[in-house]
């Protein structure tokens, strides 16, 4: 497959503050790639570089192969962006924030509706900015994203502070996108999140990546237990060897009908994280 987005050694520095040190990853047409990390990690910055937004002090970054300090107006039409409830503005209702940015876009208006619809925000249509909840906002934000139809959607923080339901919802579109070929760069510190969506995330600390791949195969790797957690309908918990032993007691188990639930102890990419670096997602860097 062809790369979305190609970092070598990229390196950003605010005076004399290092937020970016050595940055090197791939992300690959039609995935969603997560960069996960804590607050102040640096998640943001290496997304404002990728959009073209910051200029790198060392390294290369590429977008669809075209340097990122020499993105045109035809390679940034291909981009969608969402960085919180930015440029939405209050007065105006749903409709009209999406018409204004139509016609910035360039993009027919007709699009609008079925927008709206696919992000359930439909029924709020009319109403004004200002009125809306949190949840809504952030499903607005993600719909200018999606109204240039862009190859690659750049999202910081999507689901930052909304609930559940409303989270789900917002999965799903971007599911939905992954479908259709578009690729979805994605910062979060909600290792959840990352596990579901993501086809290969990077890990980032302090400015530097310290994992990346494919989330389930980065628990695989930290996975030091090599257990099963066997649950009895009886309360019992019995731990087996993740192996072949373990074959002889679990089918009596499951003959007896005694088992509740099984799991392995493979670490979630949270517990991978604070093995790493000694601190958690949610936390600051």
């Amino acid at each position: 497959m062809k790369e979305a987005v190609t970092v070598e050694n990229l390196s950003v520095s605010f005076s004399d503050i290092r937020v970016l040190r050595q940055i090197t990853c791939k992300v690959e047409e039609g995935e969603i790639f997560g960069l996960l990390g804590p607050s102040g990690a640096g998640k943001t910055t290496l997304a404002k570089v990728l959009t073209g937004q910051l200029v790198q002090n060392g390294g290369v970054a590429k977008l669809f192969g075209k340097d990122t300090r020499k993105l045109g107006t035809k390679e940034r039409e291909q981009i969608g962006i969402m960085m919180d409830c930015f440029g939405l503005y209050d007065r105006l209702s749903v409709y009209d924030n999406l018409a204004f940015y139509a016609d910035i876009y360039r993009v027919p208006k007709s699009r609008i509706w079925g927008i709206l619809k696919s992000i359930g925000l439909e029924q709020a249509g009319k109403t004004a900015v200002q009125k809306l909840s949190k949840g809504m906002k952030s499903r607005l934000s993600l719909a200018r994203a999606l109204m240039r139809d862009a190859k690659i959607l750049f999202l910081d923080e999507p689901t930052c502070g909304l609930d559940p339901v409303t989270a789900r919802e917002i999965h799903a579109v971007l599911e939905e996108q992954r479908r259709k070929g578009t690729t979805v760069f994605l910062t979060t510190h909600n290792m959840y999140e990352a596990h579901k969506l993501c086809d290969h995330v990077a890990l980032l600390h302090e400015g530097v990546i310290v994992e990346y791949g494919n989330p389930a195969k980065i628990c695989g790797k930290y996975n030091r237990l090599q257990k099963l957690l066997v649950t009895l309908k009886d309360g019992k918990t019995v731990v087996l060897e993740n192996g072949s032993s373990a074959a002889l007691p679990m089918k009596e188990y499951l003959e007896a009908e005694r088992v509740e639930t099984v799991h392995s102890t493979e670490p979630t990419l949270e517990d991978v994280f604070v093995e790493l670096t000694g601190k958690e997602l949610g936390a600051d860097a």
